[in-house]
């Protein structure tokens, strides 16, 4: 008899560090895509303060919230002891978080705000998500390459 907890997805905390570095990335680079192309109809050098703003920006999001979020993703991953969903790659609330993200970032594409300046916000966040997803392949070297802990030293497991 099939059971439900028998269909559950389950893989290994090294696969879900692994997941959820790609989505970040992936998300991360799509949004930056886009505010090329937004940036790509501007012609001559209107474009570059733009651009300019949007990586400073980043940085500074990557800096003081996406590698944190990202540390404290990858600190909760690194307890896990079983297989687990595939889906806990991040917590529920997060899921909540990103729905809110993609109604904000429909709604922004669908009001009179010019793409180029749009571009400005989408390089942020994109930006800064890629950058925080590099943490997770770090997490991956250290745990598969080096047969280390996931965690960099004198890291938080709490």
């Amino acid at each position: 008899m099939i059971t439900l907890r028998s269909l559950k997805p389950g893989v290994s905390k090294i696969w879900l560090i692994a997941l959820a570095g790609l989505m970040w990335s992936v998300v991360g680079f799509v949004l930056c895509r886009l505010a090329y192309h937004w940036l790509a109809v501007i012609r001559g050098r209107g474009a570059v303060p733009l651009e300019l703003l949007g990586i400073v920006l980043a940085l500074t999001a990557h800096q003081f919230c996406f590698s944190r979020i990202a540390q404290k993703n990858i600190a909760r991953l690194s307890l896990l002891t079983e297989k687990t969903c595939i889906f806990a790659f991040q917590r529920w609330k997060s899921y909540l978080l990103v729905g809110l993200m993609i109604t904000i970032g429909i709604t922004l594409r669908n009001l009179p705000i010019p793409r180029p300046y749009l571009a400005v916000l989408y390089t942020t966040v994109g930006g800064a998500l890629f950058l925080a997803s590099l943490q997770y392949y770090g997490c991956l070297w250290r745990t598969i390459a080096q047969r280390g802990s996931c965690l960099p030293p004198g890291k938080i497991t709490k």
